[in-house]
């Protein structure tokens, strides 16, 4: 009988209950109201399971850029003076990194180009000195528009020579209009030539004043405005045991096809024959896969 009263008791006051039978906490901000209990409620029915809902549509992938630091990491010297050759990290297997626009890019899909002198404002950024084998006045400032890795159109600049600006520029015409990839295409400039190796560049240029690879005398084609390297990470140089870049052996595996790479027989062989310049890659004591060239060498 005792048993039986206090369950009724129970029945009578919320506050009898256990733990497990109170009601869940509202959320908060729920607005509240007080009820007073006066008798036993009455059990609520079984609540379906709600429906299972479908997961959200996720966004399309973007683009897997690379995600090495470009540039940050010193390689060891050589006693040659080029960086140690190693193995091409992960991430640089399949390179792709978006374009730092330097110059503004080209309105619409429209390929443009400009012709012009080598200014002294564009000579100031140049390793060109009065000890270089060209004058500043038989040279040409280029600019031209090329696809970038992004998919994008970015403008870049080159300094050629000025009996090959116009043939040049009608090359890489031909390379936007097929969307052949190009990282960057700057000039470089004459802080680069004395930094310590990264092993990770991937600039389309033509004008340096610097001797040929390799050797300590003898100026390069490059000095002459006479050659371009164009994607030089995933179109490497090679030379015995040396890769240029340094961290590019991956891409000396030409059978392996990636975007950004010269091809034999390919679009970018094909548009600078036809203006009457050979190819690295037809070397025989060295592959220069990157490398074009007025002079055959």
């Amino acid at each position: 009988m005792r048993r039986l009263l206090a369950v009724a008791a129970c029945l009578a006051l919320v506050a009898c209950s256990t733990p497990e039978d109170q009601p869940a906490s509202p959320a908060p901000g729920t607005p509240t109201t007080s009820t007073v209990v006066t008798s036993s409620p009455a059990p609520e029915p079984p609540q379906p399971e709600p429906p299972e809902s479908e997961p959200p549509e996720s966004e399309p992938p973007g683009p897997a850029y690379s995600t090495w630091p470009l540039g940050r990491r010193v390689l060891p010297l050589r006693a040659d003076g080029f960086g140690e050759v190693r193995p091409t990290p992960p991430t640089l297997r399949d390179r792709r990194y978006p374009t730092t626009d330097l110059l503004p890019p080209p309105r619409g899909e429209r390929w443009r180009s400009r012709i012009g002198p080598v200014t002294p404002a564009i000579a100031r950024r140049l390793t060109w000195t009065s000890s270089c084998p060209v004058a500043l006045a038989d040279l040409r400032h280029v600019t031209v528009s090329f696809r970038g890795y992004d998919g994008a159109a970015h403008t870049g600049e080159l300094v050629v020579a000025a009996t090959e600006a116009d043939a040049v520029a009608s090359v890489f015409r031909a390379l936007y209009a097929a969307d052949f990839p190009i990282e960057e295409m700057r000039i470089p400039e004459p802080a680069e030539l004395d930094l310590p190796p990264t092993g990770d560049g991937n600039n389309t240029a033509a004008y340096v004043c610097r001797p040929t690879t390799g050797q300590s005398s003898g100026f390069s084609a490059h000095a002459y405005g006479l050659a371009i390297d164009v994607n030089p990470f995933v179109n490497p140089y090679e030379k015995g045991d040396l890769v240029l870049p340094e961290l590019a052996s991956s891409y000396l595996d030409r059978a392996r096809e990636r975007p950004g790479m010269v091809l034999r027989d390919g679009l970018v062989v094909r548009e600078f024959a036809r203006i009457g310049w050979s190819w690295g890659g037809d070397f025989q004591s060295l592959k220069d896969y990157q490398h074009f060239t007025a002079t055959g060498r």
